[in-house]
């Protein structure tokens, strides 16, 4: 089968498109052959070997999310059968032999199956993206309606969803974008402001939209640059959910002191049973409703990964970057 590995650690340039051996399942696995697959920024870190959640052996084919169809399941495998439209997400799996490839097996724990009213194409913007912004919203920020939400980065891949997620219960949603193409689909999206970055140029015009309050609840992409300034805007006993950062900052502890503010971390790395039971059947019901639905971005094949990842890194505010493996 084709799929797209790397022999040694670096940049984008040491991903390379081979032919490999097809993975076989074992008892509690399931084999996919791979239609989509949804890109993450964290498989570029994985491939440079600096990323602490996942140094891997060598060679490595890379890649978490995906869609297909089922081609074998083991023989403790329930729940599912040979031909089911899934999607998988397999950052925390035993094993997962990557999903930049034609076809992938993983522990079935990490296979999903994917709502009739979804395409396969269309399914490739879930998994680690839709979790992250559903354990964000209801599992740390724990929204309710009538909340003003404020989403860095609104226009990309988690952003997307947690506009849609904030407006489904009722929130109101300002997002953020550095672009204006980036701000139309903010809008499109359905939240009620967009705008650019908020810095301490711009601040006054966010606290105008609040009536001077504040947003009850940040959504943080990055950290290292918004934080100082988040603190300073977020309303009295507001929730700041750090989602991302690339680096570390400084701070003045007495922002949160004034405000009485909560400044909470996270990330979708090892979820517990339990809340990968919530975030599965939250995410499909809201799905199934119509409540939210899948913005894709650039399409490559497994044969442009140089590029793929390249754009994936360097672009803002164009939803789901994807490999399109196999036509529907």
């Amino acid at each position: 089968m084709k799929a797209v590995q790397i022999n040694k650690f670096g940049g984008p340039e040491v991903l390379k498109t081979v032919d490999v051996e097809d993975p076989i399942p074992d008892d509690n696995e399931i084999k996919v052959k791979v239609y989509a697959v949804g890109l993450n920024p964290n498989e570029s870190y994985t491939i440079s070997g600096t990323y602490a959640y996942n140094i891997p052996n060598l060679p490595y084919i890379p890649g978490y999310d995906a869609t297909g169809i089922i081609e074998e399941i083991g023989s403790n495998v329930e729940n599912f059968e040979v031909g089911d439209r899934v999607f998988l997400s397999a950052f925390s799996a035993n094993r997962n032999t990557g999903t930049y490839a034609e076809n992938v097996v993983v522990d079935a724990k990490n296979v999903f199956h994917l709502p009739d009213n979804v395409s396969l194409v269309k399914g490739a913007a879930l998994g680690i993206p839709s979790f992250t912004a559903y354990k964000a919203l209801f599992q740390k920020a724990k929204i309710k309606a009538g909340e003003t939400v404020l989403i860095h980065g609104a226009s990309g891949s988690v952003g997307n969803w947690l506009v849609q997620m904030a407006k489904a219960v009722g929130a109101i949603v300002i997002g953020t974008s550095s672009t204006k193409k980036g701000r139309d689909l903010v809008l499109s999206l359905g939240a009620d402001y967009a705008m650019d970055h908020v810095t301490q140029q711009n601040k006054e015009k966010l606290l105008a939209l609040t009536n001077e309050q504040g947003p009850d609840i940040i959504i943080e992409m990055l950290a290292n640059k918004n934080l100082e300034t988040d603190m300073q805007v977020i309303r009295r006993q507001g929730r700041i959910i750090v989602v991302g950062s690339r680096d570390s900052i400084e701070v003045d502890p007495r922002n949160l002191m004034t405000n009485e503010a909560i400044v909470t971390g996270m990330t979708f790395t090892s979820p517990t049973e339990k809340e990968m039971k919530e975030l599965t059947y939250g995410v499909n019901a809201l799905l199934e409703s119509g409540a939210i639905h899948s913005y894709i971005g650039n399409k490559f094949s497994l044969d442009e990964p140089v590029k793929a990842h390249k754009t994936l890194m360097e672009s803002s505010g164009n939803g789901r970057t994807i490999f399109l493996v196999t036509e529907e």
